[in-house]
């Protein structure tokens, strides 16, 4: 027989068991059964007869579907698995970087070395330029400093995203290489557009 206990319905159950059912008929389902219709005075009995439970899994069909099982162990095997899916998901932290157009050598090296111990912890990097007021028309210094700054990271980082401009910001997304992966944007990309960039304003300079 059923211990006593598992006829109350606790707080943290998630489905009505044994006496809680409250449909007179019930559709049974599982292994180890003759499967259909009974009522659920009959489902309990055979419930009893192996020492299980008769567990609602379906109140809304008509009439409600039940399953005979260790409800019990039922409970354990899902907050498991809850668990198993917890530990599995990871968090993903992004940390920003931000600089100026015109932001010098000390500052930059600064900057890179704090973006070297947030890619080692394996949080993501989104480095940006802001450009504030005209400084809009240094886009393409803001460029080239966010690919130098891909550069000197790419032994850590991969580049997710190439430099953008969205708005008043240039924006370059990086992930942690957690191993010798293919990376999003291949260098030979971050080098040609530093080579692109860089004669663009070479040319501007010329005129």
């Amino acid at each position: 027989m059923r211990n006593n206990r598992f006829n109350q319905q606790k707080k943290e159950d998630l489905h009505r068991i044994n006496g809680n059912i409250r449909a007179r008929e019930v559709r049974l389902v599982g292994d180890n059964v003759e499967q259909g219709v009974y009522t659920v005075q009959e489902a309990l009995r055979m419930a009893d007869e192996l020492e299980l439970d008769l567990v609602e899994i379906s109140p809304t069909a008509v009439p409600p579907v039940v399953k005979i099982m260790d409800y019990q162990k039922f409970l354990y095997q899902q907050k498991k698995k809850q668990k198993e899916a917890k530990a599995k998901s990871v968090k993903v932290v992004v940390k920003e970087i931000r600089f100026g157009p015109q932001t010098d050598d000390h500052d930059f090296n600064f900057k890179l070395k704090h973006a070297k111990s947030f890619l080692e912890e394996g949080s993501k990097v989104k480095a940006y330029v802001f450009f504030k007021g005209r400084s809009i028309l240094f886009k393409e210094q803001g460029e080239v400093l966010l690919l130098r700054f891909a550069t000197e990271l790419e032994d850590l980082a991969k580049v997710d995203q190439l430099p953008q401009l969205e708005g008043k910001k240039m924006i370059m997304m990086m992930s942690p290489k957690k191993a010798p992966v293919k990376p999003a944007v291949k260098p030979k990309e971050v080098e040609k557009k530093t080579e692109a960039v860089k004669k663009n304003e070479e040319t501007q300079s010329e005129e």
